[in-house]
């Protein structure tokens, strides 16, 4: 997405405005940072609050930026600037990560620490402990996009049966075991995620069953839950944009039906299915008309969709731009929707 500038924003020195939008945006969520400083959220979203090269997230005391400049010197000439602002409104920072989308090899895009010596590995969310690595990848370990979900999982299903698919490192699950749930089932191709989950059931006093930690295939360990007759309350189904396996492929900008005609025959009769389509470039009219014709043979039902906090889509006062395509009537690009699921057999 390009940023328009106004003539008098063209008279201005690009590092100026970038900083002076910067500052508006971290006093916007000054209410949000809990003086502990153990709290998530975003900083800045320069893709609405005037500079889409730039986006910032803070875990704890550790401010990630993310640089989607290109060229990535675009950002990086401005890094010293940058580090110095957010030091000025928030001094109590112990680390700066700074992680380059179009960098030239993983450490650049995982990230790379310009100030301090050590990053947090954990933080507190509506009262939960959620252990976090922000260099495991190109993301920071948790998704901040969809913290009202976690609430939702903390509020409503306790004593239920959860299945996390595309568990990531498990946060949905996390919040749904400390609210209560009986069983949570967590499934990820990636050990290592699936590890920094069982690291947070810790930190909640969440006795750990490695067998509720399934490391393998979507489709294929769909299809093994299924001849084992398994069935759950709920289903958490937070796909990738894109990957492409043995067993399938998920491709949420072509194909948005695939993944969850996939889980619907594991989950109970008046049980829920969460269904999140993170693509920026699918419409959510687009979205909603999908879920709406999976409905139309009266076993699906959507309940309510499920907002992205203020933090992340950016405030009146500060939202200077829109997204490439227009997501409402969800809030934001990443589309979160609640069904709930009849069966034909009851069950």
């Amino acid at each position: 997405m390009t940023e328009r500038r106004s003539p008098a924003q063209e008279a201005n020195p690009p590092s100026v405005t970038l900083l002076d939008i910067l500052g508006r945006a971290i006093k916007a969520r000054g209410n949000l940072i809990d003086p502990k400083h153990e709290t998530a959220l975003r900083l800045f979203n320069g893709f609405l609050e005037g500079d889409p090269d730039l986006v910032v997230d803070l875990y704890a005391r550790t401010a990630v930026l993310y640089n989607y400049a290109t060229p990535p010197n675009t950002i990086q000439i401005l890094l010293g600037a940058i580090q110095q602002t957010l030091l000025d409104f928030l001094p109590w920072l112990r680390a700066i990560v700074v992680k380059t989308r179009h960098g030239s090899g993983d450490q650049d895009r995982f990230g790379r620490l310009v100030y301090g010596e050590n990053c947090d590995r954990r933080i507190s969310e509506h009262g939960v402990c959620y252990a976090i690595d922000v260099l495991i990848n190109q993301d920071a370990s948790l998704y901040l996009d969809t913290r009202n979900l976690r609430m939702w999982a903390i509020k409503n299903l306790s004593g239920k049966t959860v299945l996390n698919t595309f568990a990531y490192t498990g946060s949905y699950g996390v919040a749904a075991a400390v609210g209560g749930a009986e069983l949570v089932v967590h499934l990820d191709l990636n050990r290592r995620y699936l590890n920094l989950a069982k690291t947070s059931y810790a930190l909640n006093g969440i006795t750990v069953d490695r067998s509720d930690f399934i490391q393998g295939d979507f489709w294929k360990s769909i299809n093994r839950l299924k001849r084992a007759d398994e069935l759950f309350d709920c289903i958490f189904l937070d796909p990738p944009f894109f990957s492409t396996s043995q067993g399938g492929t998920v491709d949420l900008l072509s194909n948005n039906k695939s993944t969850i005609n996939k889980v619907r025959p594991l989950i109970k009769d008046g049980g829920y299915l969460v269904a999140i389509n993170n693509a920026l470039y699918v419409s959510g009219a687009d979205y909603l008309r999908t879920l709406e014709d999976l409905c139309e043979d009266g076993y699906l039902v959507i309940e309510s969709l499920i907002p992205v906090p203020p933090d992340i889509t950016g405030y009146a006062h500060t939202q200077v731009g829109n997204l490439p395509v227009d997501p409402s009537p969800f809030n934001h690009s990443t589309k979160i929707a609640l069904l709930s699921v009849r069966r034909k057999d009851g069950h």
